[in-house]
């Protein structure tokens, strides 16, 4: 008897072990961007989580984030776009002579806007999907034809100022309905309503994978990742709850991120882009009609171009012609450091946000510390490197 129970024991510690190794694998993109949070947040002497920090950091980053959204796709499907950057820059710019030039309503320029983003999306899914020309020619064409485009309609010169309305889209904050005086009552409410949301979700896909006779991670594993989530949850909702509460752009961004993550997790849309990105022979084959998905995904790429570009001007509050500079490589840098495949088929959108935060913080992080732009570069290039290789190399040892 005592060596039975020593031999449970030994399989027990074993498939605890073997299961921390799994979650470690599986969501090592996350333990990085914890990782890098904590070590900013002392160098920078608890600087780093401040409300008003990270607030701006949200504000900051919120058009590359929905950037690379629309790029994740591109990815997965086994292209690329180079020219989201100038098309940023070229919608904001028709932005700024719509609302400031001539004084078009403010909603009405937004959806014009949306629209010119996604007839350049259309122009360049048409050579790609169709005429089969390689996306990399086709965007790298779009970066220098809409980055000239921007400076013709501009002049050359810079146009300010918008109208409230529309720098509100970007720096505007929810207002707190319950009046709180030291704190953001309404933001603490949606942090702990967003947290029985999960933990309803959570336990409810438990209960679907125990009645097909799935197996499920223990009853420990599953109170430790509800844990989990109502600190990360209500912790962040806490900090924004400190500074004005939560912010419009976050809200639009929210819905993204979850919009995109049901279609490509939960529609039959989402199958046929990994389908394609995995292996565009076999979907052929399958009947899915590649050239159309493909023709779509950078539509859409375009319309989140175009938004990514009317948020950077909102926030800036004017339109520059050396707008979106580089936002093509911060996007992709997002998905590759998220865990998407260089080779197409692999990727998530969560994936990709945790990648864009983790850029994110970097840069925040450095600037905090005095670190020039010059080395932030550099560090940020070994960093993507780096985190990348740690990615493959778990998905290695995985298999």
């Amino acid at each position: 008897m005592p060596e039975k129970q020593k031999e449970n024991e030994e399989y027990n510690e074993l498939s605890f072990f073997k299961i921390i190794s799994k979650y470690l694998r599986q969501y090592s993109m996350f333990f990085f961007l914890v990782l890098i949070m904590v070590i900013f947040q002392v160098l920078t002497n608890g600087i780093l989580l401040r409300p008003l920090n990270v607030t701006n950091i949200i504000l900051q980053n919120s058009h590359i984030l929905i950037l690379a959204i629309g790029m994740l796709i591109i990815i997965v499907l086994g292209h690329i776009d180079l020219s989201v950057g100038s098309v940023a820059a070229f919608t904001g710019a028709i932005a700024a002579i719509l609302m400031i030039n001539n004084a078009i309503n403010p909603f009405l320029a937004t959806l014009l806007c949306l629209l010119i983003g996604a007839l350049i999306g259309a122009w360049q899914g048409f050579w790609v999907a169709y005429v089969k020309v390689p996306a990399f020619i086709v965007t790298l064409a779009g970066m220098l034809i809409f980055r000239g485009l921007t400076i013709v309609v501009l002049e050359g010169r810079t146009i300010a100022s918008f109208p409230p309305i529309f720098r509100s889209l970007s720096s505007g904050f929810i207002p707190d309905i319950f009046n709180g005086s030291q704190v953001h009552l309404l933001t603490l409410i949606v942090g702990v309503f967003l947290s029985l949301i999960g933990i309803g979700i959570m336990i409810h896909i438990r209960k679907k994978k125990q009645a097909y006779g799935f197996m499920v991670e223990s009853t420990a594993i599953l109170a430790f990742k509800i844990l989990g989530l109502i600190g990360a949850l209500v912790g962040f909702c806490y900090i924004l709850s400190m500074h004005e509460g939560i912010p419009n752009i976050l809200i639009i961004l929210s819905l993204l991120i979850f919009s995109y993550h049901f279609v490509t997790n939960h529609m039959k849309v989402g199958r046929y882009i990994y389908a394609i990105g995995g292996n565009i022979k076999a979907a052929q084959l399958s009947g899915i009609k590649t050239k159309g998905v493909t023709f779509w995904a950078f539509v859409n790429m375009g319309v989140l171009a175009a938004l990514s570009g009317l948020i950077f001007s909102a926030r800036l509050n004017a339109s520059t012609a050396a707008a979106g500079n580089l936002f093509e490589l911060d996007a992709i840098a997002a998905c590759f450091i998220g865990g998407a495949s260089a080779y197409g088929g692999v990727g998530k959108v969560m994936g990709a946000i945790i990648g864009g935060l983790v850029m994110a913080i970097i840069n925040n992080g450095m600037s905090l510390l005095g670190i020039g732009v010059d080395w932030q570069q550099a560090i940020k290039g070994l960093v993507l490197l780096m985190a990348v290789a740690f990615d493959i190399y778990n998905k290695n040892k995985a298999s």
